[in-house]
């Protein structure tokens, strides 16, 4: 079989950088089909509404950038602190294509606000998100590593605290550089799952390297897993 992307999947690729770059109202059909490589005619054919468009956009960025990094191989292996750091650097803008992923989440938030047909994207999105993390999290608290918590509390917290932070980063605020929206985030994690005050050490968190095991093993108690 190719491995040749679609007309669909080179149409919704090129959507996503345009709305990224231009927003969903400066977005032109003509652009998106040049870029494509397709008429505008057949963009038209798949994309009945800016929304429809944005919608559609919005899952494509997810299921390319979210769910290929949503898997166990992509994932520190070593211990679900290291595994949650990584996760909580692949929420925020540490990239460009990541970058582009948080535009098309705040042209989300905004026209639902306004067109109640597009929240139920926004609420799948955030509960495939949720479910990413609470069942790291939930896995962290089973084997030990954690102290108990309510798993899908922390996960909403996680969210929420990412998506403060950052926002604030992606319009290049200057009191939150991503460093510290790695670093705080983190910290507020690792005090909710008591294992100290970072999930994988201080200069980890800092330099986007994990800590050494024997210092993790030094910093974290041993516990024995909650009775289910």
């Amino acid at each position: 079989m190719s491995d040749k992307p679609s007309a669909r999947e080179r149409i919704l690729a090129a959507a996503v950088r345009q709305i990224a770059r231009e927003g969903i109202d400066g977005v032109r059909i003509a652009r998106i089909a040049m870029a494509a490589g397709v008429s505008t005619s057949l963009v038209h054919y798949h994309f009945d509404s800016r929304d429809a468009l944005l919608a559609e956009a919005l899952d494509y960025s997810y299921a390319r950038a979210g769910d290929a990094r949503i898997s166990s191989g992509e994932l520190p292996a070593n211990s679900h602190a290291e595994r949650l750091q990584s996760m909580i650097d692949q929420c925020l803008p540490t990239s460009e294509a990541l970058q582009d992923d948080w535009v098309l989440w705040v042209e989300l938030w905004l026209r639902a606000v306004r067109n109640p047909e597009l929240r139920p994207v926004a609420e799948e999105l955030y509960a495939r998100l949720h479910a990413w993390f609470a069942g790291e999290i939930a896995t962290g608290v089973q084997s030990g590593e954690f102290a108990a918590c309510d798993a899908d509390e922390v996960a909403d917290l996680a969210l929420a605290l990412l998506d403060g932070y950052g926002i604030r980063a992606l319009i290049g605020d200057s009191a939150i550089s991503i460093e510290r929206a790695r670093r705080d985030v983190a910290a507020a994690l690792a005090a909710r799952l008591g294992v100290g005050e970072w999930l994988v050490g201080e200069s980890a968190v800092q330099t986007g390297e994990p800590a050494p095991s024997a210092a993790r093993a030094a910093a974290r108690p041993v516990r024995t897993a909650p009775s289910m």
